[in-house]
């Protein structure tokens, strides 16, 4: 037996040690550990094509992101092409337990080297990814893109002024939505396409209504044509404000939640899409009151800057505690939207998926008596098993969920990342 071979074997061994012990401690608290393992293996999360190219797209080689949007940092071996955003993608999928989903938008389209609008954009700019997604087995997400364009330069756009500006964003997010029914029907898996638009004043407005009018306006006009929801739904996503928009945001969380419950649309929650101290994981629970399903866009806000790779904090455990322990995980759709150039992209991808699906098992594994104590009126027993649970193993579950999900354990994906940073990113100019 070589080294390396005695190696896995312990670690093996000692990671099946670990689970066991766990599982005891959990069964003694009344959580059934196998069934947490198999629901959260049924949960999928749609990455975020944009943190692997600093929401670059392949229309404009280099075309800043703009209107609201801001990437930091100057990390090297960004993907510059489709076939190497895929390639990217791959790795990081390899180093994430579960089958997942991507999100694209619609400026990642293949164009074959000629300039298509984006009024003119087809299912068959898509056809790559679509096929990507198929031969690994994933669902594809998509968003019509209302930034980094001309028609969007003075920061307005289903809410601009100018009626055949409107119109030009109207028919591309028509269009999106035909892309996206079109991914759900070769994938057989239901495509969520989210509009969102930068639309808003970096001063105060002196109207605010005739902006909203015109947006709604617009909006049904993009929604007018029925589509199956088997293949595709729509989502919506409000903003408290942005860069070049800090005083007014069209698009606001109440405009939103008004449209989505009228219209009968999906409400996207982005988690630094509202005030720094504030928190989606309560409006989880208020929203699907009145609405069968909706979107999340998990990232992390920090200051004025809403789009920090995911961490495993109180916000995301929050967020996963609402989903999970109260049966949310058919009416929410967990997507992630961060982008990060300070740090490697791919381990970005991989860190926040990781934390997102981490997250999701530890309110998997929450015993049963803290929702017992408060139903029966124990305060004391409920916050005394709150903090107790802190300090559960679930290090130990999700340790062996990876090893038999085929993917590293612990730390041991960095050594994966740097090895592919070495051999292809470092290569890229």
């Amino acid at each position: 037996m070589t080294l390396a071979n005695f190696a896995l074997m312990y670690k093996t061994k000692h990671i099946e040690k670990s689970y066991a012990l766990a599982h005891e401690r959990y069964a003694s608290l009344g959580v059934d550990v196998q069934q947490a393992l198999k629901n959260l293996a049924q949960i999928p999360v749609s990455l975020h094509c944009w943190q692997g190219d600093d929401v670059g797209g392949f229309e404009n080689v280099g075309a800043a992101p703009g209107n609201g949007l801001a990437v930091t940092g100057q990390y090297p071996g960004k993907a510059r092409t489709p076939d190497e955003l895929r390639a990217d993608l791959n790795l990081a999928l390899s180093l994430i337990p579960g089958k997942h989903r991507l999100n694209l938008h619609a400026f990642y389209g293949e164009f074959g080297g000629k300039r298509v609008d984006r009024d003119q954009i087809e299912p068959k700019h898509f056809a790559n990814w679509i096929s990507w997604a198929k031969k690994n087995g994933l669902g594809l997400d998509f968003n019509p893109t209302c930034f980094s364009h001309p028609k969007a330069a003075d920061g307005f756009t289903l809410a601009h002024t100018n009626k055949s500006i409107r119109q030009f964003w109207i028919e591309h997010c028509i269009r999106s939505r035909e892309i996206g029914a079109a991914m759900g029907r070769a994938l057989g898996k239901t495509c969520v396409t989210n509009v969102w638009i930068p639309d808003g004043m970096k001063d105060t407005p002196a109207d605010r209504v005739a902006p909203r009018a015109r947006l709604a306006e617009s909006l049904d006009a993009v929604f007018k044509k029925a589509i199956s929801p088997k293949l595709n739904l729509d989502a919506v996503e409000p903003k408290l404000f942005g860069i070049g928009s800090e005083s007014f945001v069209v698009g606001s969380h109440e405009f939103y939640m008004g449209y989505a419950v009228s219209r009968k649309k999906l409400l996207t929650l982005d988690a630094g899409h509202y005030h720094p101290t504030e928190g989606i994981a309560d409006k989880i629970s208020s929203v699907l009151q009145f609405m069968p399903e909706i979107l999340l866009h998990v990232s992390r806000g920090v200051r004025w800057d809403s789009d920090h790779v995911v961490i495993l904090n109180d916000d995301l455990l929050a967020i996963a505690r609402e989903i999970v322990v109260n049966g949310f995980e058919k009416r929410v759709h967990i997507g992630l939207d961060y982008f990060d150039a300070s740090i490697n992209r791919v381990a970005a991808w991989t860190i926040g998926t990781r934390n997102m699906i981490r997250a999701l098992l530890i309110a998997l594994l929450e015993p049963p008596v803290i929702k017992i104590a408060e139903v029966n009126g124990d305060l004391t027993t409920r916050l005394a098993m709150q903090e107790e649970t802190k300090t559960l193993p679930y290090g130990a579950v999700w340790d062996f969920y990876c090893e038999n999900q085929g993917v590293p354990t612990g730390e041991n994906w960095v050594t994966e990342v740097k090895r592919y940073e070495k051999e292809v990113l470092s290569k890229r100019n």
